[in-house]
């Protein structure tokens, strides 16, 4: 990790459509262009994310996806219109940000659901993307949202039974994400807060289970932000994020020429090593790196191998 950094410049992109996304640029104005792409959906950036670079090398922009983190309406508003938030939207959005910034080509970072937006985004646009560096791979397909959601219980049954508790009873041999979803669009308040603290208690139960996974890693945020990303996160995968089942795997042809570093956790419970295997089978320009140590939340090893492919790649094209 590089010292902090503050942003140089900073806005908001009218999308045209409702939506004010939140950006913000660091480092060197004259870098190689770099976009750190965030998880959750719905989780916002950090100022963390800005330490992965080289500030002398990189010109690191980061953006808050559609109703989260400082992008406006945030989606704890419940009058905040979610129809417009998909993943086609978001990889508009990354396009027309390129446009503004007057970025030719960029690196692209991220990981969780960040991956999936950076492969979405790839695939429409490879000529404008130099290199790629996910951390945690996932590509939102239903089996994936499946295993997180519903697979897992065969590792936690006592937490998961109070996950499919957290629904009516009527909703509990169904979709489980669907029925939060529904939850979190309830005209009462205190019906969404309760749902988003039983959803977190699931994924954090997940997480604290995992090496180096911590108990609150997920509901240990604002009461806005942690309404916003559950309602986020709900919207999306209920919709396996408007993807066509394995698109992303069987397009993975588009990315030839784009050089790639997948780093994944052999110890991630709920993401799989098999997803970024499968990707780097498809994708002969990524090279694959286990870290052996590591589970979702990463571990040490897995931000130093992070750490090496962002300063591998800093020294090629800066794509300006």
């Amino acid at each position: 990790m590089h010292p902090p950094i503050e942003p140089y410049d900073h806005g908001y992109l009218d999308t045209g459509d409702g939506h004010l996304v939140y950006w913000e640029v660091c480092g060197n104005p004259e870098g190689k262009p770099a976009l750190v792409v965030h998880g959750g959906p719905g989780s916002g950036c950090t100022p963390g994310r800005r330490r992965a670079f080289d500030p002398a090398r990189y010109r690191v922009i980061l953006f808050d996806q559609r109703n989260c983190g400082r992008s406006l309406p945030h989606a704890s508003d419940p009058a905040a219109d979610l129809t417009t938030n998909t993943t086609h939207h978001l990889v508009t959005d990354m396009e027309r940000l390129r446009e503004r910034l007057g970025v030719e080509r960029w690196l692209l970072h991220g990981g969780s659901w960040g991956s999936t937006l950076i492969l979405a985004y790839a695939q429409a646009h490879p000529e404008r993307v130099s290199e790629i560096v996910i951390a945690g791979v996932t590509m939102t397909r239903r089996s994936e949202i499946d295993w997180l959601y519903r697979g897992v219980r065969r590792f936690l049954p006592e937490q998961w039974q109070r996950f499919r508790r957290g629904v009516p009873e009527e909703w509990r041999d169904g979709d489980l994400v669907a029925a939060y979803a529904r939850l979190m669009s309830d005209p009462d308040s205190g019906v969404r807060a309760r749902a988003a603290r039983d959803w977190t208690a699931w994924e954090d139960a997940v997480i604290s289970h995992e090496v180096n996974g911590h108990p609150d890693a997920y509901s240990d945020r604002p009461s806005p932000a942690l309404q916003a990303f559950v309602r986020i996160c709900t919207h999306y995968f209920s919709n396996a994020a408007w993807l066509e089942e394995g698109v992303l795997l069987r397009d993975a042809y588009r990315l030839a020429g784009i050089p790639g570093v997948l780093v994944h956790g052999r110890l991630d419970l709920g993401g799989p090593l098999e997803t970024a295997w499968q990707l780097a089978q498809a994708w002969p320009e990524a090279r694959l790196v286990v870290v052996d140590d590591a589970g979702h939340t990463g571990s040490d090893a897995m931000r130093r191998e992070i750490g090496a492919a962002l300063d591998g790649f800093a020294g090629t094209a800066n794509g300006r």
